[in-house]
């Protein structure tokens, strides 16, 4: 499987990626998305569960196969790094609705860690197992990428947070990874 590096977006409003490679069904794997994120030029590590993650400032979001052959499942989930105090889970909450409400992915939700902190996790998922068209899967996964860039922004413009998105450079990757 090959996908055309000219044909990859920078997240500056490219065209969508038209991949080369089987014009029939493939399995992707963890090669294939490697290859996918080297061409979209965006740093990542394997961690010690063998998952592909891609830090950015203020979130990582982490590209995962789970499940057995023909029910294996391609995800892509990121964490939000920025903790919320418990008493403004409400708060949350209504505004992840709203997101949810109104776009397809990533969905959103909270998780409240034992010491309270509340964080957001965003994802969006795909049946693999039994084949995809690769543009299809290149699409999908760059769209999800995008939309999870996007929720950071969008959730930091509704919590009023502005000024530490400016100060944090969300939309690139962290040169730490």
């Amino acid at each position: 499987m090959s996908i055309d590096p000219s044909s990859i977006p920078n997240f500056g409003g490219q065209p969508e990626p038209q991949p080369t490679g089987p014009e029939g069904p493939v399995v992707p794997d963890q090669d294939l998305v490697k290859q996918l994120l080297d061409q979209m030029e965006l740093k990542y590590v394997v961690d010690e569960e063998g998952d592909l993650a891609a830090p950015w400032e203020q979130f990582r979001t982490y590209f995962m196969f789970r499940g057995e052959e023909e029910q294996q499942i391609f995800s892509v989930r990121t964490f939000y790094d920025r903790p919320h105090g418990l008493e403004d889970k409400a708060k949350l909450l209504e505004a992840i609705d709203d997101w949810n409400r109104r776009t397809l992915w990533p969905k959103a939700y909270t998780h409240t860690h034992d010491d309270g902190t509340v964080r957001l996790i965003g994802e969006a998922s795909m049946l693999v197992g039994t084949g995809v068209a690769l543009e299809h899967f290149v699409s999908s996964t760059v769209s999800w990428v995008r939309a999870s860039i996007e929720f950071d922004k969008w959730i930091v413009e509704q919590l009023g947070l502005e000024s530490e998105l400016d100060d944090s450079g969300d939309d690139k990757p962290d040169d730490e990874g």
